[in-house]
């Protein structure tokens, strides 16, 4: 683990997007409420904000950091869902894997809710994939008194 006891607290934000494609009638129903499991965005919600606040017990290295915010955007589009996390905190070290952790999982609760829809005759996800994660911002500010 990288040591950090030398650095002084900063406030730290980051932003972390990525998407999922699902078929359109798969999004027609998370849209109507009509999927077979809970309402799928809100799911998603809760289970970004869990991650988030669970990054160092899954990613071996990642400090223990004070969460102080976490916001979850979804924009939903005929063939896609996309998601953006962010993340802020005071401390000595950076959010962006707390963003990228919660972004991941977001996604993947987004794939596990709607699964069923998802798969064809063969039990396969043909048309299902999580694309294009990263992080969009990274940044730290001194505190405001």
């Amino acid at each position: 683990m990288v040591d950090i006891s030398e650095k002084g607290d900063l406030e730290r934000v980051a932003t972390a997007s990525g998407r999922i494609q699902l078929q359109s009638s798969t999004i027609e129903k998370i849209i109507g409420g009509t999927t077979r499991k809970a309402n799928v965005l809100e799911s998603a919600e809760t289970a970004a904000i869990l991650a988030v606040k669970k990054t160092p017990y899954m990613i071996p290295l990642c400090h223990q950091i004070n969460i102080e915010s976490v916001k979850v955007v979804f924009e939903v589009d005929e063939a896609v869902i996309k998601a953006e996390v962010t993340v802020k905190s005071t401390g000595k070290t950076g959010v962006e894997m707390d963003a990228l952790h919660g972004l991941s999982v977001a996604l993947l609760t987004i794939w596990d809710m709607v699964k069923v829809e998802e798969k064809d005759e063969t039990g396969n996800y043909p048309d299902t994939r999580i694309e294009a994660i990263r992080v969009d911002v990274k940044r730290k500010m001194e505190i405001k008194m």
